[in-house]
């Protein structure tokens, strides 16, 4: 086949040249498609055709038409030499032979946009099989999307149709040539081996998939570089493989329709090697590169509190400042409170002992179907849950399921084994479920898609400012909280008094140093117990989205259009010149 590399008529772009230069520092240029007539008009040869793998130009009618063996170059193995080119061209153009292959060719071509050849029988035939099979393409690429949309496998073990655990691909193809027409006769012309290229193997569904993704992931770097500026979020995880993947989320400004809108776009994993804040930043950076992206426009990046990512000498968002220092740094807010609730429980070892003892009451009844049942008959409404070895937010529903069926709970532990609750546990699940309750809520609203900056920052000021308030206040109400549940389960509604250690006075001690007013163990509780979990709630909300402040230093005017209406010329033009300062680069 002869290798068109332009199409023919004025598309062609006269301004490019093409191939290698030869010995003389000459190349085949597009000039050559067109000529000047005589009486100035420019006529466009469509029968020149540049062969790229041989660097080589041909006479395409000719070539095709000819009869026998015909002298020339420019029908044979093609014609090079530049210099002479036009010349030539000339030559062959005149020539008995072309003039009878281009009527030629004129005459078959318009016979074929007229339907009129010979065979016109096997030309509609031909018409009829090329329909059939963009019908059947098209039906195949709307199954890749609607798995890939659901993210369910394609494959089986079993590549074959109506086969067992041949995979969801192929279920749908069976399901569809139920109720569609044209599946069905490409499904039987595959089971009775009438064609062998079905385009329903693995290669090709993995060749589909590669494709949507190449024509999705160039319609997002479209609307990035439309919106020129963008932050960048990064999160590593191993896979099943133990293979370290790191995820690349862009967030950018969608202007390319009449409704402007913040999105956030997957744009894959990146296999990393070396976890170190170097490591990660070259494999971010070459990414980048690779998607044609400006590192200079990156104006944000956000990523977990890891030492590799947030550190302040080494991490990820360290190397991207030094290149650009408009990338500004924000850590994941619902992170930082699930690190804040971590802070939280170790404060203290009872608080840390306190969530082994929920886990453990649900392991009691998790182990056994048995003892499951006889939870399920004892409980009317929430079931226990394990607790999250990470989403700490969300251990608000282990914790409330027993702190509103304490009693229905005990009777059900009675049953399996006599036991008791210690009244602290009962304190501190009323004390957390409060805290846990309180950061649930603004963890969820931290992740709305309409969160705000002014909002997220008013949302944490108004939790420190609930656990100071909590600290003041909360202790004694969660006492008699716990006494009325203490005294529905006919508990007694005291602490556990510890024996006191008595030591035998020394001849030299004086008797006021025994009596030393001990301290109350509900006093004790307080101290030991509820003020280090709050005071730790308090300053470690303070110290991980202190950053918000600087933040809303630069761009806080900007946040409503009060604010902004609300500011004099030269308090305006302060925070102008602040944010000037903060974006410039360089003039």
């Amino acid at each position: 086949m002869i290798d068109i590399l332009l199409p023919k008529g004025p598309k062609r772009d006269l301004s490019i040249q093409y191939g290698p230069k030869d010995k003389l520092n000459r190349r085949f240029s597009a000039l050559s498609y067109s000529r000047v007539l005589p009486n100035g008009e420019k006529c466009d040869i469509e029968w020149l055709v540049y062969r790229k793998e041989l660097n080589r130009v041909c006479c395409f009618c000719c070539k095709l038409l000819r009869k026998g063996h015909v002298k020339g170059l420019l029908v044979n193995e093609g014609f090079n030499d530049w210099m002479h080119l036009n010349v030539r061209l000339k030559e062959h153009e005149t020539s008995r032979e072309h003039v009878t292959n281009m009527a030629a060719w004129y005459e078959c071509r318009l016979r074929f946009q007229n339907n009129q050849t010979i065979d016109k029988v096997a030309q509609r035939e031909l018409e009829k099989e090329k329909e059939h099979w963009r019908k059947v393409l098209h039906r195949i690429l709307l199954i890749v999307p609607f798995l890939g949309e659901r993210n369910i496998a394609f494959r089986g073990s079993n590549c074959n149709l109506y086969q067992d655990n041949n995979g969801n691909f192929l279920g749908l193809i069976q399901m569809l040539a139920q109720f569609d027409q044209v599946m069905r006769e490409h499904v039987d012309r595959i089971t009775n081996d009438r064609i062998r290229d079905h385009y329903l193997g693995p290669s090709i569904q993995n060749e589909l998939i590669n494709l949507l993704a190449t024509a999705i992931r160039s319609e997002i770097i479209g609307k990035i570089k439309k919106a020129k500026y963008f932050s960048v979020l990064l999160d590593c995880t191993p896979d099943i493989s133990h293979q370290e993947q790191m995820s690349l989320i862009i967030r950018y400004v969608d202007v390319s329709s009449d409704f402007v809108s913040i999105e956030e776009s997957f744009l894959g994993f990146l296999e990393v090697n070396d976890t170190t804040g170097q490591g990660l930043f070259d494999v971010l950076k070459d990414e980048l590169k690779s998607l044609d992206l400006d590192i200079d426009n990156v104006r944000g990046q956000g990523y977990d509190n890891g030492s590799n990512m947030k550190g302040p000498n080494k991490g990820v968002q360290k190397k991207l400042l030094e290149l650009n220092l408009r990338a500004f740094y924000s850590a994941c807010g619902c992170h930082n409170l699930n690190l804040t609730l971590c802070d939280m429980a170790k404060s203290c070892r009872k608080a840390s002992d306190f969530f082994g003892v929920i886990q453990r009451i649900y392991t009691i009844f998790a182990k056994s179907t048995k003892r499951w049942k006889i939870l399920k008959d004892n409980i009317p409404g929430l079931t226990l849950k394990s607790l999250s070895a990470t989403r700490w937010e969300s251990r608000i529903d282990s914790v409330k399921a027993i702190r509103f069926q304490i009693p229905e709970i005990r009777e059900a532990l009675l049953q399996v084994a006599e036991t008791d609750i210690d009244p602290c546990t009962s304190i501190s699940i009323i004390i957390w479920y409060e805290i846990l309750l309180a950061v649930s809520l603004i963890s969820k609203e931290l992740q709305l898609k309409d969160m705000l900056i002014d909002i997220a920052i008013e949302s944490v000021q108004g939790l420190i400012s609930f656990f100071s308030k909590y600290r003041e206040n909360a202790f004694s109400k969660a006492l008699e909280a716990a006494k009325e549940i203490a005294l529905e389960m006919d508990i007694h509604p005291g602490f556990r008094t510890k024996r006191k250690i008595k030591r035998k006075r020394q001849f030299d001690e004086v008797a006021a140093d025994a009596s030393v007013d001990l301290q109350s163990e509900e006093e004790s509780f307080r101290v030991n117990y509820f003020l280090p979990v709050v005071d730790q709630a308090i300053a470690s909300l303070t110290r991980r989205f202190e950053q918000y402040q600087g933040f809303e230093k630069i761009f806080g005017f900007l946040f409503t259009s009060d604010r902004l209406r609300s500011l004099d010329h030269q308090s305006l033009m302060a925070a102008c010149v602040n944010l000037e300062n903060s974006l410039k680069s360089g003039e």
